[in-house]
């Protein structure tokens, strides 16, 4: 069989598998940094990163043999790598709910975009930051508004106790402190 109908091990169709799926019927709310940082990296590829790669392509398609040509190969996979992403974030952008969190700004309830300070029953002290699912980073101390810990804080108010349901079991968390960035920052 030709090597032009085989299907690629790369799924064109596959979303972004590191990225947690919308809920079913949910609203994919953002922040409007995190809406402008997704909007730039789209720009950005779609302007930059794959007119330079399809430049590549075209340039190792004419040296000839490309069945081991090395840029024509690492470029038509990074091309599908590129596409892809762009898919992804064109779809996600375009049923985004750009919530701005400042409009709570002195509130001491937890609704999306709060950073909040807690405390867990074996007086474990954390803070957290609820964003949206495609803008959210662990390291940085932010959780997506699907998480456990989000549902479980979420319309809650400072000094509240509430139930955090984990796989190691339930436990009670206090909510110390919740804070809004303040409206234009």
């Amino acid at each position: 069989m030709s090597k032009a109908f085989t299907r690629e091990t790369d799924s064109d169709d596959d979303d972004e598998p590191g990225l947690p799926p919308l809920p079913a019927g949910g609203k994919n709310y953002i922040t409007p940094a995190g809406y402008a940082r997704l909007r730039a990296e789209l720009l950005e590829l779609i302007d930059n990163e794959r007119p330079r790669i399809v430049e590549i392509v075209h340039w190792a398609a004419s040296n000839g043999d490309r069945s081991e040509n090395g840029d024509y190969l690492y470029g038509k996979k990074r091309l599908r790598e590129i596409d892809r992403r762009i898919r992804f974030l064109t779809k996600r952008l375009e049923i985004a709910e750009v919530t701005d969190p400042s409009v709570h700004h002195g509130s001491d309830q937890v609704f999306f975009g709060a950073t909040v300070t807690y405390v867990d029953e074996q007086a474990v002290e954390r803070t957290v930051t609820i964003m949206g699912i495609d803008e959210a980073d662990s390291l940085q101390g932010q959780v997506s508004w699907i998480s456990p810990i989000s549902r479980a804080l979420l319309k809650a108010r400072k000094g509240d106790v509430v139930r955090l349901v984990t796989p190691q079991g339930a436990q009670e968390v206090e909510i110390l402190a919740v804070r809004y960035p303040p409206a234009g920052g």
